[in-house]
């Protein structure tokens, strides 16, 4: 193993990001949270900088714990000093081996900063057509849980902005409101004209799932991402087996750790579709994984981001545009902040861009303490 980065050190930022609106789930609102960017430096060459980020989702991530600081913090002091591997699969499965499962959000930022470092510290993660050539990747329109007024303003405002996919979170409100929504979207637009998908978060009762289920699908709907709570391994199974409308796993994979617990839970379930969260799934490695042994079962999936700032966000880009994606992915969340990074990530009609001409802000926190 031929070492080329030599001497890594790590540090960590702290940024605490501002939602511009109050953004509802069925696990509740949220109107900030904290995310950490993750600095990787080469030894005698502190001019190239790798960022990742670590953004464990409140009340979701296994690694949203009291201390996640601490052992952070712990990780950057503990993993600094060594030099590692030029392989992009050797530097993978470095993180993997040095920071547990039970840290996924750390594992992703330490993966994607190193990557970062190792392409000379200018953003790029992959060699992929997103950041390489501008090409950009079609993307789904999210409309926040909230009272239906608040809702069917952000669905008017998704609409007029050109989406041909829209994600609505149910699952909060009245359920008659909900599909009342669904049935103001197909009164305008057939399936052919926009695509509809629904997130529940776990939030119906497995025992009246089956009979949501039956009612949402009049609505000509795309999927249903997680109805019920995950852990309900033979119920998830049911469903999925008798559905009107496919199902795609989502908090169903977070915690799942190993392949072969991974196609166990797969096999298990046989679910239509899976959401992909690098951040609460373990990262790039942990992903891939996903993927091959979805794919291997014709179980299709997409790639979505947790909530992330920028870095993340352009990270997980990135990763999605190694694979040849035509379906809308949840890649729209870069604008949910008033304080996120300034970055060269832009929306337009319904697709997400990386566009090089426009710059990088300062990461906070890291010019301060620099100087």
């Amino acid at each position: 193993m031929t070492a080329i980065l030599k001497g890594i050190t790590f540090k960590y930022f702290p940024h605490h990001l501002k939602f511009r609106f109050e953004a509802g789930t069925s696990r509740g609102v949220l109107t900030e949270k904290t995310t950490y960017f993750v600095l990787a430096l080469e030894q005698n060459n502190s001019e190239i900088k790798g960022w990742g980020e670590a953004a464990p989702l409140p009340s979701l991530s296994i690694d949203d714990v009291p201390d996640f600081e601490e052992q952070l913090a712990k990780f950057c002091t503990k993993l600094s000093g060594q030099d590692l591997p030029v392989h992009e699969n050797e530097l993978l499965d470095w993180v993997s081996a040095m920071i547990p499962a039970k840290f996924p959000s750390i594992r992703f930022a330490f993966e994607t900063a190193l990557l970062d470092l190792k392409y000379g510290g200018v953003k790029k993660i992959f060699d992929n057509a997103f950041y390489d050539k501008g090409s950009p990747i079609p993307i789904n329109g999210l409309i926040w849980m909230g009272d239906k007024d608040f809702m069917l303003e952000q669905i008017d405002k998704k609409l007029s902005e050109g989406y041909d996919c829209i994600k609505m979170k149910i699952g909060a409100i009245d359920f008659d409101q909900e599909c009342a929504l669904l049935g103001y979207i197909r009164s305008r637009y057939t399936a052919k004209e926009i695509v509809l998908r629904v997130d529940a978060n776990g939030a119906f009762n497995s025992d009246s799932a089956a009979e949501k289920l039956n009612i949402l699908s009049s609505f000509d709907l795309h999927s249903i991402e997680q109805p019920i709570k995950q852990g309900q391994v033979k119920e998830m199974a049911n469903l999925c087996e008798s559905t009107p409308l496919p199902i795609a796993l989502d908090e169903e994979l977070i915690g799942v750790d190993g392949i072969e617990a991974k196609r166990e839970l797969l096999i298990a379930i046989k679910p239509q579709f899976i959401i992909l969260k690098p951040t609460l799934l373990g990262g790039i490695r942990s992903s891939r994984e996903w993927i091959e042994l979805a794919e291997s079962m014709g179980i299709s999936w997409w790639m979505t981001s947790a909530l992330e700032a920028n870095i993340g966000l352009n990270a997980i880009s990135q990763f999605t545009s190694t694979y040849s994606v035509t379906m809308p992915q949840g890649l729209g969340t870069g604008q949910l902040y008033y304080n996120n990074i300034d970055s060269p990530l832009s929306i337009r009609n319904g697709q997400i861009y990386y566009e090089k001409t426009n710059p990088w802000g300062e990461i906070p926190g890291f010019e301060v303490k620099e100087k």
